[in-house]
Protein backbone atom coordinates (compact mmCIF):
# COMPACT_ATOMS: atom_id res chain seq x y z
CA UNK A 1 0.00 0.00 0.00
CA UNK A 2 1.88 3.66 -0.70
CA UNK A 3 2.14 5.70 2.20
CA UNK A 4 -0.45 8.95 2.42
CA UNK A 5 1.34 11.84 1.09
CA UNK A 6 2.48 14.01 4.12
CA UNK A 7 0.60 17.63 4.22
CA UNK A 8 3.53 19.31 5.04
CA UNK A 9 5.34 21.64 4.64
CA UNK A 10 2.41 23.85 5.14
CA UNK A 11 2.88 26.93 3.13
CA UNK A 12 1.55 30.47 2.64
CA UNK A 13 2.96 32.07 -0.80
CA UNK A 14 1.32 36.01 -0.96
CA UNK A 15 -1.70 35.50 0.92
CA UNK A 16 -4.43 37.88 1.57
CA UNK A 17 -7.53 37.48 3.24
CA UNK A 18 -10.16 40.20 2.73
CA UNK A 19 -13.53 40.68 4.17
CA UNK A 20 -15.47 43.28 2.44
CA UNK A 21 -13.10 46.19 2.65
CA UNK A 22 -11.01 44.53 5.99
CA UNK A 23 -8.28 42.75 5.45
CA UNK A 24 -7.73 40.58 7.69
CA UNK A 25 -4.51 38.80 6.23
CA UNK A 26 -2.00 40.72 4.27
CA UNK A 27 0.42 39.36 1.55
CA UNK A 28 1.46 36.49 4.14
CA UNK A 29 4.51 34.86 3.15
CA UNK A 30 4.86 31.82 5.58
CA UNK A 31 6.21 27.74 5.38
CA UNK A 32 5.52 25.27 8.34
CA UNK A 33 7.53 22.54 8.83
CA UNK A 34 7.42 19.10 10.92
CA UNK A 35 8.88 19.24 14.44
CA UNK A 36 7.83 20.90 17.86
CA UNK A 37 4.73 22.67 18.16
CA UNK A 38 4.79 26.56 16.28
CA UNK A 39 2.41 28.93 18.39
CA UNK A 40 0.99 32.02 16.49
CA UNK A 41 0.88 34.85 18.58
CA UNK A 42 -0.47 38.30 18.55
CA UNK A 43 -2.80 40.28 19.90
CA UNK A 44 -6.70 40.55 19.69
CA UNK A 45 -7.84 40.94 16.02
CA UNK A 46 -4.07 39.97 14.48
CA UNK A 47 -5.52 37.52 12.50
CA UNK A 48 -4.63 34.26 14.21
CA UNK A 49 -8.28 32.10 14.21
CA UNK A 50 -8.50 33.37 10.39
CA UNK A 51 -4.67 31.84 9.88
CA UNK A 52 -6.05 28.59 11.74
CA UNK A 53 -9.00 28.41 9.32
CA UNK A 54 -6.63 28.48 6.13
CA UNK A 55 -3.86 26.14 7.49
CA UNK A 56 -7.06 23.65 7.86
CA UNK A 57 -8.75 24.66 4.43
CA UNK A 58 -11.96 25.81 5.94
CA UNK A 59 -11.61 29.49 4.09
CA UNK A 60 -9.87 30.26 0.92
CA UNK A 61 -7.07 33.00 0.56
CA UNK A 62 -8.58 36.43 -1.55
CA UNK A 63 -5.17 36.47 -3.10
CA UNK A 64 -2.08 34.23 -2.84
CA UNK A 65 -2.18 30.42 -2.42
CA UNK A 66 -1.90 27.94 0.92
CA UNK A 67 0.03 24.67 0.21
CA UNK A 68 -0.09 21.34 1.74
CA UNK A 69 3.17 19.40 1.12
CA UNK A 70 3.76 20.99 -2.10
CA UNK A 71 -0.10 20.56 -2.97
CA UNK A 72 -2.70 23.06 -3.43
CA UNK A 73 -5.99 21.16 -3.22
CA UNK A 74 -5.13 18.70 -0.42
CA UNK A 75 -8.52 17.35 1.57
CA UNK A 76 -8.55 17.95 5.13
CA UNK A 77 -7.84 14.24 6.12
CA UNK A 78 -4.62 14.58 8.00
CA UNK A 79 -5.39 18.15 9.95
CA UNK A 80 -7.43 18.31 12.31
CA UNK A 81 -9.08 21.53 14.25
CA UNK A 82 -9.86 22.67 17.77
CA UNK A 83 -11.39 25.73 18.76
CA UNK A 84 -11.51 27.62 21.99
CA UNK A 85 -14.83 26.58 23.12
CA UNK A 86 -15.44 22.88 21.52
CA UNK A 87 -18.51 21.65 20.84
CA UNK A 88 -20.38 18.67 22.31
CA UNK A 89 -22.59 16.52 20.78
CA UNK A 90 -25.52 15.23 22.74
CA UNK A 91 -24.61 11.86 23.63
CA UNK A 92 -21.58 10.32 25.80
CA UNK A 93 -18.13 10.80 26.08
CA UNK A 94 -17.21 7.90 24.60
CA UNK A 95 -20.35 8.38 21.67
CA UNK A 96 -18.27 11.67 20.74
CA UNK A 97 -15.09 9.85 20.27
CA UNK A 98 -16.90 7.18 18.35
CA UNK A 99 -18.21 9.75 15.79
CA UNK A 100 -14.51 11.03 15.70
CA UNK A 101 -13.26 7.51 14.76
CA UNK A 102 -16.25 7.10 12.13
CA UNK A 103 -15.46 10.45 10.14
CA UNK A 104 -12.11 9.20 10.38
CA UNK A 105 -12.92 5.70 8.18
CA UNK A 106 -11.79 3.67 11.48
CA UNK A 107 -13.53 -0.13 10.85
CA UNK A 108 -16.33 -0.81 12.85
CA UNK A 109 -15.10 -3.63 14.94
CA UNK A 110 -11.88 -1.04 16.06
CA UNK A 111 -14.06 1.74 17.12
CA UNK A 112 -14.51 0.04 21.13
CA UNK A 113 -11.10 -0.77 21.53
CA UNK A 114 -9.56 2.59 20.12
CA UNK A 115 -12.32 4.86 21.75
CA UNK A 116 -10.75 2.89 25.59
CA UNK A 117 -7.54 3.79 24.21
CA UNK A 118 -8.42 7.49 23.63
CA UNK A 119 -10.53 8.26 26.80
CA UNK A 120 -7.80 7.07 28.78
CA UNK A 121 -5.15 9.23 26.90
CA UNK A 122 -6.92 11.94 27.94
CA UNK A 123 -8.00 10.45 31.58
CA UNK A 124 -11.84 10.15 30.78
CA UNK A 125 -12.21 6.71 30.66
CA UNK A 126 -14.36 6.87 34.01
CA UNK A 127 -16.49 9.09 32.44
CA UNK A 128 -16.68 7.49 29.11
CA UNK A 129 -21.15 7.04 29.89
CA UNK A 130 -21.43 10.28 30.71
CA UNK A 131 -23.17 13.40 28.98
CA UNK A 132 -20.38 15.37 27.16
CA UNK A 133 -22.61 18.07 27.41
CA UNK A 134 -22.23 17.78 32.09
CA UNK A 135 -18.62 17.02 31.70
CA UNK A 136 -16.37 20.82 33.12
CA UNK A 137 -14.84 23.11 30.70
CA UNK A 138 -11.44 21.37 31.23
CA UNK A 139 -12.78 18.15 30.54
CA UNK A 140 -14.91 18.79 27.46
CA UNK A 141 -11.14 20.53 25.85
CA UNK A 142 -9.59 16.95 26.92
CA UNK A 143 -12.52 15.03 25.49
CA UNK A 144 -12.54 17.16 22.30
CA UNK A 145 -8.62 16.65 21.97
CA UNK A 146 -9.18 13.01 21.96
CA UNK A 147 -11.78 13.59 19.63
CA UNK A 148 -9.29 15.42 17.00
CA UNK A 149 -6.42 12.49 17.59
CA UNK A 150 -9.39 10.04 16.59
CA UNK A 151 -8.56 11.31 13.21
CA UNK A 152 -4.55 10.70 14.16
CA UNK A 153 -3.97 14.09 12.30
CA UNK A 154 -0.85 14.60 11.08
CA UNK A 155 -1.40 18.43 11.75
CA UNK A 156 -3.30 19.42 14.57
CA UNK A 157 -4.53 23.30 15.05
CA UNK A 158 -5.93 24.75 17.97
CA UNK A 159 -7.06 28.11 18.72
CA UNK A 160 -6.35 29.25 22.51
CA UNK A 161 -7.43 25.78 23.77
CA UNK A 162 -6.68 26.68 27.23
CA UNK A 163 -8.02 30.41 27.18
CA UNK A 164 -10.68 29.96 29.55
CA UNK A 165 -9.47 26.90 31.96
CA UNK A 166 -7.96 27.16 35.08
CA UNK A 167 -4.11 26.36 35.70
CA UNK A 168 -4.67 22.65 36.60
CA UNK A 169 -6.80 22.05 33.63
CA UNK A 170 -4.29 24.06 31.23
CA UNK A 171 -1.66 21.71 32.71
CA UNK A 172 -3.57 18.53 31.70
CA UNK A 173 -4.41 19.91 28.38
CA UNK A 174 -0.55 21.52 27.54
CA UNK A 175 0.54 17.82 28.67
CA UNK A 176 -1.82 16.10 26.44
CA UNK A 177 -0.73 18.38 23.32
CA UNK A 178 3.18 17.58 24.33
CA UNK A 179 2.48 14.11 24.23
CA UNK A 180 0.71 14.57 20.89
CA UNK A 181 3.42 16.46 19.37
CA UNK A 182 6.06 13.82 21.40
CA UNK A 183 4.31 11.08 18.86
CA UNK A 184 4.87 13.12 15.47
CA UNK A 185 1.71 15.52 15.55
CA UNK A 186 2.55 18.72 14.05
CA UNK A 187 1.21 21.48 16.83
CA UNK A 188 0.07 24.64 14.88
CA UNK A 189 -1.49 26.64 17.90
CA UNK A 190 -2.60 29.95 18.52
CA UNK A 191 -2.19 31.56 21.82
CA UNK A 192 -2.01 34.97 23.90
CA UNK A 193 0.24 33.27 26.83
CA UNK A 194 3.74 34.01 26.75
CA UNK A 195 4.23 31.16 29.48
CA UNK A 196 2.67 28.63 26.83
CA UNK A 197 5.44 29.29 24.66
CA UNK A 198 8.11 28.91 27.11
CA UNK A 199 6.13 25.35 27.92
CA UNK A 200 5.46 24.10 24.51
CA UNK A 201 6.86 26.07 21.32
CA UNK A 202 9.42 25.50 19.28
CA UNK A 203 8.67 28.57 17.00
CA UNK A 204 6.57 31.74 17.14
CA UNK A 205 4.82 33.41 14.25
CA UNK A 206 4.01 37.10 15.63
CA UNK A 207 1.50 38.83 13.76
CA UNK A 208 0.07 42.22 14.32
CA UNK A 209 -3.05 43.89 12.23
CA UNK A 210 -2.97 40.50 9.88
CA UNK A 211 0.99 41.42 9.03
CA UNK A 212 3.73 38.46 9.81
CA UNK A 213 6.22 40.76 12.09
CA UNK A 214 8.44 37.63 13.34
CA UNK A 215 8.64 34.08 12.68
CA UNK A 216 11.63 32.97 14.88
CA UNK A 217 12.17 29.97 17.58
CA UNK A 218 10.68 30.64 20.30
CA UNK A 219 13.84 30.88 22.64
CA UNK A 220 14.88 34.07 20.12
CA UNK A 221 11.04 35.54 19.93
CA UNK A 222 11.28 35.64 23.98
CA UNK A 223 14.80 36.18 24.81
CA UNK A 224 16.08 38.24 21.19
CA UNK A 225 12.89 39.92 19.66
CA UNK A 226 13.93 40.97 16.35
CA UNK A 227 11.01 43.74 15.82
CA UNK A 228 9.93 46.33 17.96
CA UNK A 229 6.17 45.25 17.93
CA UNK A 230 7.52 41.85 19.02
CA UNK A 231 9.99 43.45 22.17
CA UNK A 232 6.99 45.58 23.32
CA UNK A 233 4.58 42.14 23.47
CA UNK A 234 7.27 40.55 25.11
CA UNK A 235 7.66 42.86 27.98
CA UNK A 236 3.78 42.87 28.24
CA UNK A 237 2.98 46.32 26.28
CA UNK A 238 0.05 47.04 23.97
CA UNK A 239 0.57 46.51 20.54
CA UNK A 240 -1.73 48.17 18.68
Amino acid sequence: MRAARSDLPLSFGDVSLTVGATTILDRLNLTIGPGAPTLILGPNGSGKTSLLRLCMGLASPSRGAVSWGGRTDGGPERRAILFQKPVMLRRSAAANVVYGLAQAGCPRGQRARRTEELLDRVDLLALASRPARRLSGGEQQRLALARALARQPEILLLDEPTASLDPAATRFVEEIILAAAHSGTKIVMASHDLGQVRRLAGEVVFLVRGSLVEHASAGDFLDRPATPQAAAFVRGDLVL
